[in-house]
Formats: C-alpha cells, structure tokens, sequence
C-alpha cells in the first residue's frame, strides 16, 4: 500500500488533492515561460529574439527525454505500489533516475559536437547564427539537469508526493524569472544568459526533489546499488515513455506546419496565431494538471485490481475535466478580444487573432477526453492506444487536415484544422477507451 495516499477518503477529494498542485504547478511554468518571452524581448534585438525562438526545440527535445523516464517510470510505479511492491518500486526509481543522467549526457555531448549541422537544421542564418548558438549550447551543457529534472518530479507525484513536487518546480521557475534580467540585461548575456538562467532553474528543480527522496519518500530511492529492474520492466517504462515523449514532439511539430500554412497569408497572421497560441495555453494547461492528476490514482488501481475505485476516478476525471474544459473555453471565447489585448495593441491584430483563438480553445472538452484516454492508457501500461492517440491529435490528423481543408477553404481551413483534430482524435479515445474498459461500464458500485 502506498502510504503517502489515503485511499480511504472518498474519490472525488483524492483526485483533487493531487491535480490541483499540478495544476498551480503549470500555471507558473506558463507564467515563467511568458515572462522568459518578455525579458528576450525587452533587448528590442530582433535576431536575438529569433536566435532563443531557433533553440526552443532543443528544449522541447530535452523535456521529452526527460518524459520518457519520468512519465513511464510512473506508469510503472503507480502500479508496483497498488500491487505493494515497494522495494521494486525503489529499482525503478534507481534506475530512472541513473540512466536518464547517463543518456542525456551522451546526448548533450552529441548536441555539441554536431552544433553546425544541428542549428542549420533549425533555421539559423548568418544574423541569428550566433545568438542561436549561444542558447543552444548552454541547453546542451545543461541537458542532463534539464531531463533528470523531469523524472522525480513525476515519479514524487505517483507515491503522492504532490506538493514537494509543486515546490520543486515552481522553485526552479521562481529561481530562473529571477535570474533572467540579471544575466540578460544586467550581465548583458543576451541569450546565454537564458539559457544559463534555464538551466539554474532546473538545477534547483534536481536537487530539490532528490532532496524530498532522499528525507521524505518511503517508495522511491537513489541507492545506486538498486539499479537493476527486469527487461520486461525496462520495456514497459520504454514503451510508455516514449509514446508520451511523441506527444511533446507532436506539439512542436503541429506548430511548425501550422505556422508554414499560414505563411502565404502573411506575417501577421503567423504573429497573431503566435499570440492566439499562447493564450490558449493558460487553458491547455490547466486541463493537462486535471488529466495528470489521476495518472498515479489509475495505476494505482489497475495494479491493485480494484476495478470499483478505478471505475469512480475514471468518471470523476471525465466530469471534472470536461466541466473545467467547458467553462474555460466558454470564457475565452467570449472574452477573446479582451485576452488578446494584453498581448496585442494593434486593433488589427486582435480583429485577426480573435477567430484564431476562439477556434483553438471550441473544442476544448475533446482535447479533455483525448488526453484522459491517453493519460490512462500510459498508466495501466497500455502503450499501442496511448501511441495511437499521441500521434493523430497534432500529428497525423492534424497534418491531413492542414493538407485539405485550406485547399477547401483557404485560412479559414487553417482555423478549422485544430477542432476538427480534436473531435476525431476523441471519437478515436471513445472507441478505444470501450474497447479496452467495457467491463468498468458494466461495473455496479459495491
């Protein structure tokens, strides 16, 4: 049994008590990515602007390695734990924890000797050349901390460690929103001191949760000598981690082609799509904190085979998540000029941007269900439908659509691409989700 959960309280709180850190836990990473975004732009050096915007993938890149050990190390734990395994819960963790130190070197020490050919391929030219190559090097010296950062703040979580794990991430933001005036504009480090300012952040983020394992935590551990697991585990942890790192990727990837479609109709309607993203962010992420918070809850279970408290998070999670969706996209649409104004001065600007940002957030209570799925498909281990669903919302679909329907109906078809994703994607989750859970539909309360 894990003992940092009360499984005796009802559903409903449970669940809450661990998605509501991460949700405060992502408010404040989206606020520190904004304030980030101000700071860089605040040297009014547009190529210096350009350069970090050049390095963004390689962070990207970095998270998703970080996800494949953090996310599918959890997949597993939470199962271990409701199967009261908790000393190979404490070989996963080990195991996690070392290996994702050592790949991530070998892949920092990659990043810099193929620096030429790597920031060609992201779109450096002669003028941003040398601030991309700034940014992009301390990335890579720090590529380590960055992706070991994101596995013991996710594995914390899983044995309910939820609000150390909301300290170790809002610390690292806190430390790296202080830092960036002092080592972009004070220091006159420019985008160095970005990067510098990222990667002490999440140096905090590191030493701060293998802190909380080392004082606090009865189901994980850093002993080097537990570093073992069975290939069957190493497998499962592999499996799962790499379909929830495909999601990561999808999503860079979704915004550059979306970006490339938009490029015939100018560079403002790249620019207010840009802003329309991000404030439609707030709203994704707070979803996202709502779905990851049943992750350790549905392994937990699954492992357990308590098919009736699985059975009530799983419909807690849909009400809350399609209630929370819906709310929020009501609010933004409505409000859309509004929330553009905070960003966009130019009337023209929010008159182009307020369609685009109604149409990301519409079908909202899709992206809920889409993600409910997915999430519970990694924690029950179910990596083939987690795939699936990782790679159609912004991937396979989501590229058709951007192939047809501008052809149809030009950049109207743009706007309409992202909804009519989401809404395929969920009828994929629906059918999937029956597919595999129809005994819990049929399931009466004990």
């Amino acid at each position: 049994m894990n003992p940092k959960i009360d499984h005796e309280q009802p559903v409903s709180k449970l669940y809450m008590q661990l998605a509501i850190p991460l949700v405060f836990s992502m408010v404040i990473t989206l606020v520190y990515n904004l304030t980030d975004t101000f700071f860089v732009a605040a040297t009014a050096n547009t190529d210096l602007v350009a350069g970090v915007s050049l390095g963004a993938p390689v962070f990207t890149f970095l998270m998703a390695l970080g996800n494949i050990f953090g996310q599918g190390g959890s997949s597993l734990l939470a199962r271990l734990l409701g199967q009261n395994r908790i000393e190979d819960g404490h070989h996963v963790s080990v195991w996690c924890f070392y290996l994702s130190l050592m790949v991530s070197f070998v892949i920092g020490i990659l990043l810099i000797l193929f620096q030429k050919p790597m920031l060609s391929l992201l779109g450096a030219n002669k003028e941003t050349f040398d601030y991309a190559k700034e940014y992009y090097i301390w990335l890579a010296i720090g590529a380590p901390v960055i992706v070991n950062s994101f596995v013991h703040t996710n594995l914390l979580r899983t044995e309910g460690l939820a609000k150390e794990s909301m300290i170790s991430t809002i610390g690292g933001a806190i430390v790296n929103i202080l830092l960036d005036p002092l080592l972009i504009s004070t220091m006159d480090l420019g985008a160095a001191g970005a990067a510098i300012a990222t990667v002490i952040g999440y140096i905090f983020t590191m030493c701060y949760s293998l802190y909380v394992v080392q004082t606090k935590s009865d189901c994980l551990s850093a002993s080097v000598h537990k570093f073992h697991i069975s290939s069957q585990d190493q497998k499962q942890i592999l499996s799962i981690g790499v379909a929830a790192a495909i999601t990561n990727i999808m999503q860079s990837v979704g915004v550059i082609f979306l970006n490339l479609a938009l490029l015939p109709y100018g560079n403002d309607k790249i620019a207010a799509m840009g802003i329309a993203l991000k404030v439609s962010l707030i709203v994704l992420m707070i979803i996202t904190g709502l779905t990851f918070g049943g992750q350790p809850l549905f392994g937990f279970y699954y492992g357990a085979n308590n098919k009736e408290r699985l059975r009530k998070t799983i419909l807690f999670a849909t009400l809350i998540t399609s209630a929370a969706a819906l709310g929020l996209s009501l609010f933004v649409i409505l409000l859309a000029p509004q929330l553009l104004s905070v960003f966009l001065s130019d009337a023209s600007f929010i008159r182009i941007g307020t369609p685009m940002l109604q149409f990301q957030v519409i079908s909202m209570v899709c992206v809920g269900l889409i993600m409910l799925a997915t999430i519970l498909f990694q924690s029950i281990g179910k990596a083939i439908p987690a795939l699936i669903l990782s790679i159609c919302r912004q991937g396979v679909i989501f590229m058709i659509g951007l192939y047809i329907l501008p052809r149809l109906m030009g950049s109207s078809g743009i706007l309409l691409t992202q909804a009519l994703a989401d809404l395929l994607t969920a009828l994929i989750a629906l059918f999937l989700f029956y597919r595999h859970f129809h005994w819990i539909l049929k399931t009466k309360d004990q």
